[in-house]
């Protein structure tokens, strides 16, 4: 099995996993199944979020190297812009795991204040986002082919997309 297609089975099998089977009728109005809040709830530890956050890194490193085919020029060059990258991205992430830790605490249960700010918060977040990827384009182009810098958005943002479909998955929905 190659890498590609070792990721894109990795890929499948989490939205199967993390994305819970519903049969609708015709005509009925999709639901998403909220996560209940149990009354042993545990709150998230700042301790918890950095051991989070370390490894989520940890392994996003692991997916780009396994799947880069870099030569060892091409390499050396890579790996100073891209811990560059996630020094930045980890700045922008940091708000948005502050959110989390907010949101967790209170259970999902928001004012109609906290509900705007949080939504105008996390939009913020991704704005920023997208705003750092484009920023890096041209830096990455300096250091990788067209192709590989393409690989190293597609590998990038399909592992982006697996984080926020795991965390969106363990959070409880707000409570309208």
């Amino acid at each position: 099995m190659t890498k590609h297609t070792a990721l894109t089975l990795a890929v499948v099998i989490a939205a199967f996993i993390l994305i819970p089977p519903v049969a609708h009728a015709q005509n009925a109005t999709p639901r998403i199944t909220r996560t209940p809040v149990n009354d042993d709830f545990q709150p998230i530890t700042d301790e918890d979020i950095q051991m989070m956050r370390k490894d989520i890194r940890s392994q996003r490193k692991q997916i780009i190297a396994a799947n880069m085919k870099l030569s060892d020029a091409e390499a050396e060059k890579f790996w100073p812009v891209y811990e560059q990258y996630v020094s930045d991205l980890v700045k922008i992430n940091g708000t948005k795991y502050s959110l989390i830790k907010q949101y967790v605490e209170t259970r999902g249960v928001l004012s109609d204040a906290e509900a705007e700010t949080s939504v105008d918060q996390w939009v913020g977040i991704d704005q920023s986002v997208a705003e750092l990827r484009k920023k890096y384009i041209p830096i990455f182009r300096k250091v990788l082919s067209s192709k590989n810098t393409a690989l190293f958005y597609q590998l990038d943002r399909r592992v982006q997309l697996m984080i926020d479909l795991q965390l969106a998955a363990s959070l409880p929905m707000i409570e309208p």
